[in-house]
């Protein structure tokens, strides 16, 4: 587990599983009591953070022979959910889908948090790298990151692209791109992930660069084009979408920020 997730170089993020700080180890002792475990998301469902949570759920559940429960509570980037598991009581009966966003990008973007990153939580396990991947409308001219450069360079502060929310991953790794390549494109945050993409395919916004798990059905289906993966190298699942570096933008690719899980 980990404390605090730490910024590297790369453009994915790292999902840590953490607890309030623990006066046990491991297993909690909520395995031995029976008690229901909290998975607390601190984001709305249908984001990279809510799938995985619920993908990991039905695993520790069987791991400690007890229920698990995935539980919501989105608000202040995360800040919120972070708050109420650095508050609980410190039975390992709760515990926080972290990653760079509630545990190193809030604490520098909001002056008073309920918690420390370092010091309110007890690190459980790494859970996973996700990297991000731009995407735009299935509808869309825009058929790769040197056009959509280039489109934002001849239309500054005409292109709009969703986030999660302040200081979100898309927030962060859209405005990085913005640095590197010298564009201005109007930001609209949202209250979490899914509801940044349902905007991006009913044409609201004109893009996102966010988290695989969240867009990938939607590629897959159709509904929206990948212009190209944060990762060094192509993902298994989209081999046809290139890296950003392959798209001319190398020290984007070794330099941005991206999230950590």
């Amino acid at each position: 587990g980990k404390t605090m997730a730490t910024v590297q170089a790369g453009t994915r993020r790292r999902t840590w599983l953490v607890a309030g700080s623990l006066g046990c180890a491991w297993p909690w002792v909520g395995a031995q009591t029976g008690k229901p475990v909290r998975l607390v998301v601190p984001f709305t469902p249908g984001g990279s953070t809510d799938i995985l949570a619920r993908a990991l759920a039905p695993k520790l559940a069987a791991a400690l022979g007890q229920n698990v429960i995935v539980d919501n509570k989105p608000g202040a980037g995360g800040s919120l959910g972070a708050t109420e598991v650095a508050r609980a009581e410190a039975d390992g009966q709760t515990l926080l889908m972290g990653h760079i966003g509630t545990l190193a990008v809030n604490p520098s973007i909001y002056p008073k948090l309920g918690y420390d990153p370092v010091r309110s939580f007890t690190a459980v396990a790494w859970v996973a790298r996700v990297p991000n991947v731009l995407v735009v409308n299935a509808q869309s001219p825009l058929r790769n990151l040197k056009q959509f450069v280039e489109r934002a360079k001849a239309m500054p502060g005409q292109l709009s692209y969703s986030s999660g929310g302040n200081g979100s991953a898309a927030h962060i790794t859209f405005e990085y791109l913005k640095l590197t390549t010298k564009t201005f494109l109007l930001h609209i945050p949202y209250r979490g992930t899914a509801p940044s993409v349902t905007d991006l395919i009913a044409g609201q916004v004109d893009a996102t660069f966010t988290g695989t798990p969240a867009v990938l059905p939607h590629i897959k289906s159709g509904r929206l084009r990948a212009l190209a993966v944060s990762s060094a190298q192509r993902l298994a699942a989209l081999p046809d979408v290139p890296t950003v570096a392959e798209s001319g933008y190398p020290g984007f690719s070794l330099h941005a920020l991206g999230e950590i899980y």
